[in-house]
């Protein structure tokens, strides 16, 4: 089986993520109340296939150890990312996973996708630290990264999409 492609597993749990990668942080307030289905959306990948990602994955909900290999894009030009999930959350107040690249993913490094409940507000947060595997993202160069901010800020409208249909 493919081994992950980075040697800094988990850090986006903690949240220090590791030097040498481009860091992202993309955090959107959710209607209140929206906790229960903004963490059943996130952990058995509604969020994703809402936002029009094409999920591969190996079971319906996210638990350390399963494969996911989301696909963006359309048609012959849907570009693959195989990961594996490698820690996941589903408390009370706290829900999500973080998942690392996989040998084929354009990129090398680690995304998490976190719900959370405080004093202020439930919260949705994307969280990921990456750097080009392949020549065509290093071509893309900031093109590449302002692609992922906008994934990002689209998972989390498409969230409060989805909790505004409670």
């Amino acid at each position: 089986m493919p081994e992950l492609t980075y040697p800094e597993v988990g850090a986006t749990r903690d949240g220090r993520l590791p030097a040498g990668y481009h860091h992202l942080r993309h955090r959107v307030r959710l209607p209140d109340g929206a906790f229960p289905a903004a963490a059943d959306a996130v952990l058995g990948w509604r969020l994703h296939r809402a936002a029009g990602v094409v999920m591969r994955t190996d079971a319906p909900r996210a638990a350390a150890g399963v494969r996911a290999t989301p696909g963006l894009g359309v048609g012959p030009l849907r570009i693959w990312g195989p990961t594996e999930v490698v820690w996941t959350v589903d408390e009370p107040d706290r829900a999500g996973f973080g998942y690392g690249t996989l040998p084929g993913h354009p990129e090398v490094g680690e995304e998490a996708f976190l719900v959370t409940r405080t004093a202020d507000g439930v919260w949705f947060e994307v969280t990921a630290f990456s750097r080009p595997a392949h020549w065509y993202v290093r071509a893309a160069g900031p093109a590449a990264r302002a692609v992922q901010r906008a994934y990002a800020w689209w998972l989390g409208r498409t969230l409060r999409r989805l909790c505004g249909r409670q």
